[in-house]
């Protein structure tokens, strides 16, 4: 996971996992939108376990 991922994921969650899946970006979308701390945290865990990389 690069540096710039993680200020992404920070930043603007569903852009960080963009290139993971349609799933994975609804997934971070929608908990973006209940608030943006679960956003954050689903993003950091998708990129950060090895089934989602590409």
């Amino acid at each position: 996971m690069s540096f710039w991922r993680v200020i992404l994921s920070i930043l603007l969650p569903p852009l960080a996992v963009l290139d993971k899946g349609c799933g994975s970006i609804l997934i971070v979308f929608i908990l973006t939108l209940c608030g943006w701390v679960p956003g954050v945290i689903a993003a950091l865990i998708i990129l950060n376990n090895p089934k989602y990389s590409s």
